[in-house]
C-alpha cells in the first residue's frame, strides 16, 4: 500500500508540473511578442509580391530582396504601398545559399512582418530572423485569418497595438 501511495503521489506531482507548463509557455510567447513589437521599426501585414536574389557588391554572398505589398502598418508611420526587405541567402543561377535562421518567402504568401532598418546599408531586414515573420492562413470555411500557431490575426493585431500603448 505504501508503494502504491508513493507511485500515486509521484504521478500527481508530475501531472501537476505539466499542468503549469502551457501557462509558462504562453508567458514565454507573450514575452517574445512584446520584444519583437518593441524592437521593430515597422510592423506590417501584407503579402509577397516578388522576390529577387542577387550577388552582393563583393560577390561573396547572395542576398534576396522581397517586395511586400502592405495591407496595414501596425507600427511605423510609413505610407508606402510596398516595402522591400533584404535578407541573406537565395539562388542565383546554379549557386544557392541557405541560412536556416532566416525566414523564407513565397509569392502571394500573407504574413505579419517585424522589420528593422539596417544601419549599415539603410535597407529593411526582418527583425530576429525567422521569429520576425508570422505566416497567415485563411480558413476557407469561415474566411477568418489565423497565424500558423492558430491565433486569430485580429487578436494578434490587438496584442501588438496594446504593447505599443503600454510602452
Amino acid at each position: 500500500m505504501k508503494n502504491l501511495l508513493k507511485v500515486n503521489l509521484s504521478s500527481l506531482l508530475i501531472l501537476g508540473l505539466f499542468a503549469f507548463m502551457p501557462e509558462l509557455y504562453g508567458q514565454e510567447k507573450e514575452t517574445k511578442m512584446r520584444a519583437l513589437t518593441e524592437s521593430s521599426d515597422l510592423i506590417v501585414v501584407g503579402k509577397v509580391l516578388n522576390t529577387k536574389a542577387e550577388w552582393g557588391v563583393d560577390k561573396k554572398y547572395i542576398y534576396t530582396d522581397v517586395t511586400i505589398e502592405v495591407d496595414e502598418y501596425l507600427k511605423g508611420q510609413e505610407s508606402e504601398s510596398t516595402i522591400t526587405v533584404r535578407h541573406p541567402g537565395g539562388e542565383v543561377g546554379e549557386v544557392g545559399e541557405l541560412y536556416t535562421h532566416m525566414p523564407s518567402f513565397k509569392k502571394e504568401e500573407e504574413m505579419v512582418l517585424f522589420v528593422k532598418k539596417n544601419n549599415y546599408d539603410g535597407k529593411y531586414r526582418v527583425y530576429d530572423g525567422a521569429n520576425g515573420k508570422i505566416e497567415i492562413i485563411k480558413n476557407k470555411a469561415s474566411g477568418d485569418k489565423y497565424t500558423t500557431s492558430n491565433k486569430k490575426v485580429a487578436d494578434l493585431k490587438k496584442q501588438i497595438k496594446r504593447y505599443q500603448k503600454e510602452k
